[in-house]
C-alpha cells in the first residue's frame, strides 16, 4: 500500500552544507527503501512530502522526528494514495530563494514559506505549483 506524508520542521543548522547533507543522505537512502518525494526549504523551514510503502514512510518519519537536525517536526497531512506524485524524484529540492515570491504569496499571508500557518492541503498545493513551474531540481 502506497502512502504520502507531508510534514514541516525547522532546521537546527541553516548552513548550506547542513541542508545539502540532509538532501544527500535522503538521495542515498531513499531508493533502497522505495521512498520518493520532494524537500522544500526556505527561511529555516522544511516542507517535505515523502511517498512509498506505509511501513517505509512510517519508519522514515520516525527517524526524522528523532533527527537532531530538525526541530518542531509537525505532521501536516497523511493519506493512502493509488499512485505516486513524485515518482521521478528520490528527493527533489526546491530552492525558495530562486523562485517568484508571488507563488508563495498565492498560498499564504506573506511571501515566505510558513507551512505551520496553513493547512496540509494548501502546503501540498504549493508543492504542486512548484512542480508545474519547474521549480523543483535534483531528480537524482
Amino acid at each position: 500500500m502506497l502512502v504520502r506524508l507531508l510534514y514541516a520542521s525547522r532546521a537546527v543548522d541553516t548552513s548550506p552544507e547542513a541542508i545539502e547533507a540532509i538532501l544527500s543522505q535522503s538521495r542515498q537512502h531513499n531508493p533502497s527503501s522505495g521512498i520518493t518525494g520532494v524537500l522544500c526549504y526556505g527561511g529555516g523551514v522544511f516542507l517535505q512530502a515523502i511517498e512509498g510503502g506505509r511501513s517505509a514512510v512510517s519508519e522514515l518519519y520516525g527517524h526524522i522526528q528523532q533527527d537532531k537536525r530538525h526541530k518542531a517536526v509537525e505532521l501536516l497531512h497523511y493519506e493512502e494514495i493509488s499512485e505516486r506524485r513524485f515518482a521521478g524524484w528520490t528527493m527533489g529540492q526546491v530552492n525558495l530563494s530562486k523562485i517568484n515570491h508571488s507563488i508563495l504569496l498565492k498560498y499564504s499571508e506573506r511571501p515566505e514559506l510558513d507551512p505551520y500557518s496553513v493547512s496540509g492541503k494548501v502546503s501540498f498545493a504549493l508543492l504542486e505549483e512548484l512542480m508545474a513551474t519547474a521549480s523543483i531540481i535534483g531528480r537524482a
